[in-house]
């Protein structure tokens, strides 16, 4: 009998919960992977937009990961400043062979030490602060450089995760995992990316999203010089 990979899926307040639920979907469709949802206590975690998940796992008491996940959204900013976290990702890092993100869960990697001279990606609207870490920010999809795999924003995790269970399984299982899902993504309408999207557009949204970015980067800014020191 083949013991199962431990899948640590960092949970905190006002994450994005398909940057988590996304990909999941995927693990748990591999029986070699073990998936437990971890935070400091067993108290519901609620969500940017107000869904409550149950950890499964506190960090006391959660098991080595062989897989180590941090997904993102606004809720990454507190965590990025938050020694008991951050200590908590750098133990499991030190046993992990796998270290991965979604969105902005890359930067709180980065705020922990984790992904200092490797390529990453992050949400569109916030790559650019990866480079404060050290980071070489790469605007793609999914990014694998060595053990390290991070994926852009939200929805990209299911595309993250697919990638993540080709390198551990082959391609065809995850082919298979992909049509089981129905995952053939066709949206509504094109321009889900800046590169895509029409420049008036990415305009419009960066506007709005100035003052939400101006305070994520000064935590990051501030993250980074703690990450120094």
């Amino acid at each position: 009998m083949v013991t199962p990979m431990n899948v640590v899926m960092l949970l905190f307040p006002r994450l994005t919960q398909l940057d988590l639920t996304g990909p999941f979907e995927v693990f748990t469709r591999f029986k070699e992977l073990k998936v437990h949802l971890v935070w400091k206590t067993m108290d519901p975690v609620t969500d940017a937009s107000g869904l409550k998940i149950l950890p499964s796992a506190t960090f006391a008491d959660c098991p080595q990961a062989d897989i180590l996940f941090v997904p993102g959204g606004p809720g990454q900013m507190g965590v990025m400043e938050d020694a008991e976290t951050l200590d908590f990702l750098r133990r499991q890092a030190a046993g992990a062979q796998w270290i991965t993100s979604v969105c902005t869960g890359s930067l709180v990697l980065a705020a922990a030490g984790l992904m200092t001279g490797y390529r990453a990606t992050c949400h569109w609207s916030s790559i650019d602060q990866l480079a404060l870490f050290g980071v070489t920010p790469v605007a793609e999809r999914v990014v694998v450089d060595r053990d390290r795999v991070s994926g852009a924003g939200v929805t990209s995790g299911i595309d993250f995760a697919l990638t993540l269970a080709a390198l551990l399984f082959g391609e065809e299982r995850a082919r298979q995992a992909q049509l089981f899902m129905e995952y053939d993504p066709a949206p509504p309408y094109s321009g889900g990316s800046p590169a895509s999207a029409p420049a008036e557009m990415v305009a419009t949204v960066r506007e709005g999203l100035k003052p939400f970015l101006a305070e994520r980067r000064a935590i990051s800014e501030r993250a980074a010089a703690a990450l120094r020191r």
